[in-house]
């Protein structure tokens, strides 16, 4: 391949994640790249040989285009590298994948994924990428753009309540595989018919989710930064509303919900830390009993380690009361002792005073206690 084709075939395997373009196999060839895709692993087992395995057929972890991975068997005749470009067994026909892992670390990979099957039930490697299986390989790639754009009119055309969001093209360009949204059940039978006398090819639909979706098409969250499902999140880990309520956050739909529509999954990095620091708060619903009055809990600031208190009789006014003092006084309580007034207690004060359109002005005064 000259200098040419290999810019325009590096540009094209972006959506793949290899940063290389592809060239004539060299053994000595050091092609592994670390942070190429989302799909990058670490192989901490690399240098490790166990010797109590016996010769035979081994597994490698092969990914394709997007989030999709498989295990695929090989004799040990074939050695492959992480990194490599090879040819794999499909449901006809092969497919043009990249290996992942090889070695000890994926039968570890295997069992953490829950894939069971024996290696002879496994699909074969069938050798390391020719020139010609790369060449049309990237000529379907190319080809994937100009399909997504001409299904998604013919979709419209057939007035289809459903939103095609990806194509992947089998590595010997005999199949491809459409990814697509849809709120309700769709009775595609006429799209596939004509998608098959379109291009000429096999055709599968494959629906995704609304997470998946947004980790397809990419974009950039209120963060600022590009969304963590397309840059590096692989798995998805469920997120619920008690995420939101135990870090205190404001319950409002368009703030808690990403491009996906669904609640975000930064929800989760920071909740254990609130779960470990929420162990050292005494129950919210705790009254302090003072002569003054009952004091009622109204928030808390977890890191900062204090509880907001304000009067049944005087809402607007809040008084911050570190932990410690509230479970003394919570003890005292308990004993039958009143303190004159929680104002003596209070670390800051916050004067709440609502405008005609009900919304508060907060004004903090800070005080020292002993």
């Amino acid at each position: 391949m000259n200098d040419d084709q290999q810019a325009k075939a590096a540009a094209s395997f972006m959506p793949r994640g290899c940063c290389r373009a592809p060239r004539v196999y060299n053994p000595k060839d050091r092609i592994f790249q670390h942070s190429c895709c989302k799909l990058d692993e670490h192989n901490w087992l690399k240098d490790y040989q166990n010797p109590a395995k016996k010769e035979g057929l081994q597994i490698a972890e092969v990914r394709f285009k997007n989030g999709r991975k498989d295990f695929f068997s090989y004799t040990p005749d074939l050695e492959l590298k992480e990194g490599e470009i090879i040819a794999v067994e499909a449901a006809a026909g092969h497919d043009i994948g990249i290996v992942t892992l090889v070695g000890e670390i994926v039968e570890l990979q295997m069992k953490r994924k829950k894939v069971n099957l024996p290696s002879e039930g496994l699909k074969k490697v069938y050798r390391h990428a020719k020139l010609s299986d790369v060449e049309k390989w990237v000529g379907a790639i190319e080809q994937e753009e100009h399909t997504l754009f001409r299904s998604r009119e013919i979709a419209l055309d057939l007035n289809l309540e459903m939103k095609m969001n990806d194509v992947e093209y089998q590595g010997d360009k005999t199949k491809a595989i459409f990814y697509y949204t849809a709120e309700d059940r769709v009775d595609f039978r006429e799209l596939i018919k004509r998608l098959a006398e379109e291009f000429r090819i096999r055709i599968e639909m494959r629906q995704i989710g609304m997470r998946q979706e947004a980790a397809k098409l990419g974009g950039i969250g209120s963060c600022g930064r590009e969304l963590c499902c397309s840059s590096w999140m692989s798995e998805f880990h469920s997120v619920s509303t008690n995420v939101a309520r135990l870090q205190q956050l404001s319950p409002n739909p368009q703030k808690l919900a990403g491009q996906c529509g669904k609640l975000k999954c930064c929800l989760n990095y920071e909740y254990e830390a609130y779960v470990d620091a929420l162990k050292a708060f005494p129950d919210d619903r705790t009254v302090i009993k003072t002569q003054k009055g009952d004091a009622y809990h109204q928030k808390s600031d977890i890191f900062k380690g204090l509880m907001w208190y304000a009067y049944a009789n005087d809402r607007n006014n809040l008084m911050a009361i570190p932990i410690e003092k509230v479970k003394e006084l919570a003890e005292g309580n308990r004993k039958g002792k009143l303190p004159e007034k929680l104002e003596d207690f209070a670390f800051m004060k916050e004067q709440q005073a609502n405008d005609d359109y009900g919304n508060g002005n907060n004004d903090p005064q800070y005080y020292n206690y002993e």
